[in-house]
């Protein structure tokens, strides 16, 4: 047993990797990730971009499927969606034994879909009926432009992973349009067994919103406004997570309990300390609390696995002071949180979109290569 292990059992927190490539597939590490109590996996197109362009694991197939005529950008989807494939088998028995509430296996829908809401709505739709299991959790981009998709998705009844969110009020929008989809999906006359299969987290991204609140605190100097450096992102979580509890409760929520519905669980990404300064486990150990997930880089769940703490601390009384004081502080100083927020929803789309780019444009130049080799053979 691992502080994972007991991360799940003592506080209902799950624990999931951020990370994936080919190789943990036919090795075994993520097997080994699974039995060290790892409970679901996460994916981007940055993961992908360091997995397939660093490793020479998908050769062989990258050169069939261009060999058969596929594009450079249908041969990388067939990559993703071999990878996908072999991890949703590994955490199926996670997902079998937990009544369907953890061993997802996320992946995301192209970067370029992120503000097209019906492109997104079909490619969401492709890659659930192209990977076709229980456990799949297919990511949109929680932007304005997704928030109809996401509830298109729910009331077709399909597992969403929203991602990219850093503010409340987005936040806010996410919840309902989660609610809305499972509305229209209890209306539709589904039974509770099926409503009941339908998973859903909300990803907060975390350390990111450090990042760029300690810049501006550095720019405006000062005792005050420097004491406040590695506060913001824990303290936006908190808030985040206060929502959550106040959105899965009461009347409206209760009807969905009834019908069977699950709730949307807070997933805590972005959790790599940025930051050398501050602790390796910061974005951990701070926030713990039932129904809620994080999901870490091997480094960080190696980190947490050898001094991690596993006690309750995103809703404590002191917690709830700490995070009152901090955003006091911020307005005090001049930081404006939800200009951060909207800034950095922006910079993730785009930071995923030039991943996205950088990647086919490596591929296209080894397809290059291969053509080549074979033109001279």
């Amino acid at each position: 047993m691992t502080t994972l292990h007991d991360l799940y059992s003592e506080q209902n927190q799950s624990p999931w990797l951020d990370n994936l490539r080919r190789s943990w597939l036919k090795g075994g590490d993520l097997a080994a990730w699974v039995d060290k109590g790892v409970r679901g996996l996460t994916s981007n197109p940055s993961i992908f971009q360091k997995a397939i362009a660093g490793a020479a694991d998908y050769d062989e197939q990258f050169a069939a499927c261009l060999d058969s005529g596929m594009s450079v950008e249908d041969t990388f989807w067939d990559l993703v969606v071999s990878d996908i494939e072999g991890a949703v088998v590994i955490l199926r028995p996670t997902y079998d034994t937990s009544g369907g509430t953890d061993g997802f296996v996320s992946v995301e829908v192209a970067p370029s879909l992120a503000r097209d809401t019906e492109g997104t709505i079909a490619s969401a739709r492709d890659l659930h009926q192209r990977i076709d299991a229980p456990n799949l959790f297919v990511k949109i981009p929680g932007t304005r432009e997704g928030l109809p998709a996401i509830q298109r998705m729910i009331a077709e009844g399909r597992s969403i992973n929203v991602t990219l969110l850093f503010s409340l009020s987005r936040y806010g929008d996410v919840i309902e349009a989660h609610q809305a989809g499972l509305e229209e999906l209890v209306a539709s006359g589904a039974a509770p067994e099926a409503v009941g299969r339908v998973a859903s987290v909300a990803s907060f991204f975390v350390s990111r919103v450090d990042v760029e609140v300690d810049r501006r605190l550095d720019v405006l100097g000062g005792d005050e406004a420097l004491a406040l450096r590695g506060r913001a992102a824990v303290a936006n979580a908190r808030r985040a997570y206060g929502l959550f509890l106040e959105r899965y409760s009461g009347p409206r929520w209760e009807a969905l309990a009834a019908a069977g519905a699950q709730v949307q669980r807070p997933l805590w990404a972005s959790t790599s300390t940025k930051n050398p300064d501050y602790s390796d486990t910061l974005y951990v150990n701070t926030l713990i609390g039932p129904d809620t997930v994080n999901t870490l880089p091997d480094a960080t769940l190696e980190a947490f696995v050898d001094h991690g703490t596993v006690a309750r601390t995103i809703d404590t009384d002191e917690a709830q002071e700490d995070t009152d004081q901090a955003l006091d502080g911020l307005a005090r100083a001049g930081v404006d949180l939800d200009d951060v927020t909207e800034l950095l929803e922006k910079e993730g789309v785009e930071a995923f979109e030039a991943s996205y780019d950088d990647l086919l444009s490596t591929l296209g130049e080894k397809a290059d290569v291969l053509k080549a080799e074979g033109a001279g053979s």
